[in-house]
């Protein structure tokens, strides 16, 4: 991918350069070792990189379908059009039910209500959401007789549940495993299409024992913690280009609260991001960006627009571009780093990487 050359004059400030090929290579990584079909998961746009651009390169895999978090995502892909079966994994509320059936949507549905509402709306495809320790949907792994009668008269072409700590090795993904096939005994007819596996389940149970997997997080260039067989590519790098360069002297303070103070004749690079594109606040004088592929580290608060970083010993200019996330030179700031520098979460740096962000692929 070509970093320097920008492809529209929106990218002249900050933008995200989203690696279609390593997220390919990601997806076949999975496929590898699952060897079943991929249901890779593109809700929140993807994970804040783009579900269109996403889908479509990932629809030359060939995987089952897509999974999405609600209807107007569902219908997104289908304007554009996608497809494939496209699963919507939050329960759908009644008043969606035909929006989900005109755009052809598969609902994951988790009381004998939302079963009835479905199918005396026309009925279609369906799956089955069975929970077994999340706390969040589906029906009780062992309430399961509470629906038993409904899934009888209608039943599901699927069945899934959702691991809740797959990346700890703490016995919760056996006992939620245990309890999804207790849940599949209590069935009159055992669905066709079975699930269970996100990124690091799909990475600790190798092959898939379900008919297909759903990964999300690693296909976006995130790991599944531990000592994982297989490591993901990054996929998202956040640049910017530098807007100002000070000259600073002992004494001088840089940004908001004057928390940081110049210990020794500095050279301070202002970087056109901040908190307002999804470069946290949190990082104030904590997080680290590349400036020519060397490290440089953010002083003083995160603005809203701009975040500055001493460049004393990197030779740059106003223009030139840094790396907040992602690959330069031999150097590579993943959002791994980012997140916990950040305390939060890699999914949290994801998708609140904000649309006045341009995106390019490549």
């Amino acid at each position: 991918m070509t970093t320097q050359s920008i492809a529209s004059p929106d990218t002249s400030r900050a933008w995200i350069d989203i690696d279609l090929g390593a997220l390919l290579r990601n997806a076949e990584a999975l496929s590898r070792l699952a060897c079943v079909p991929l249901l890779p998961m593109v809700k929140a746009d993807a994970y804040g990189l783009g579900a269109v651009a996403v889908a479509r390169a990932l629809d030359t895999l060939a995987p089952y379908g897509f999974g999405v978090a609600d209807v107007r995502e569902g219908e997104e892909l289908r304007a554009a059009g996608i497809g494939r079966p496209i699963i919507v994994f939050t329960p759908i509320l009644s008043a969606d039910i035909a929006l989900a059936r005109l755009a052809k949507l598969t609902p994951a549905l988790d009381s004998a209500a939302g079963i009835a509402a479905w199918t005396e709306f026309g009925g279609g495809p369906w799956h089955l959401a069975i929970d077994t320790g999340m706390g969040r949907t589906g029906v009780p792994w062992d309430a399961m007789h509470s629906i038993s009668s409904m899934v009888q008269r209608c039943p599901p072409e699927g069945a899934f549940t959702h691991f809740h700590s797959a990346e700890l090795d703490n016995g919760s993904l056996a006992e939620q495993d245990r309890r999804f096939r207790a849940a599949l005994e209590v069935l009159a007819v055992r669905p066709s299409l079975l699930h269970t596996q996100n990124s690091a389940a799909i990475v600790r149970q190798v092959p898939s024992p379900w008919s297909m997997v759903r990964p999300g997080v690693f296909l976006y260039g995130v790991g599944t913690g531990g000592a994982p067989s297989v490591i993901p590519e990054p996929v998202v790098h956040l640049r910017a280009r530098i807007v100002s360069i000070r000259e600073m002297k002992p004494g001088d303070t840089v940004s908001y609260d004057a928390t940081w103070t110049a210990r020794r004749p500095t050279r301070a690079a202002t970087v056109g991001v901040g908190y307002a594109d999804g470069y946290r606040r949190t990082l104030s004088n904590n997080g680290a960006v590349l400036v020519a592929g060397r490290q440089a580290n953010v002083i003083g608060i995160v603005t809203m627009d701009m975040t500055m970083v001493d460049v004393t010993d990197i030779p740059c200019a106003v223009g030139d571009i840094v790396t907040m996330i992602g690959t330069s030179g031999d150097h590579t700031i993943t959002i791994e780093n980012v997140a916990s520098a950040s305390h939060l979460s890699p999914y949290e740096i994801l998708t609140g990487l904000r649309q006045r962000l341009a995106r390019r692929y490549g």
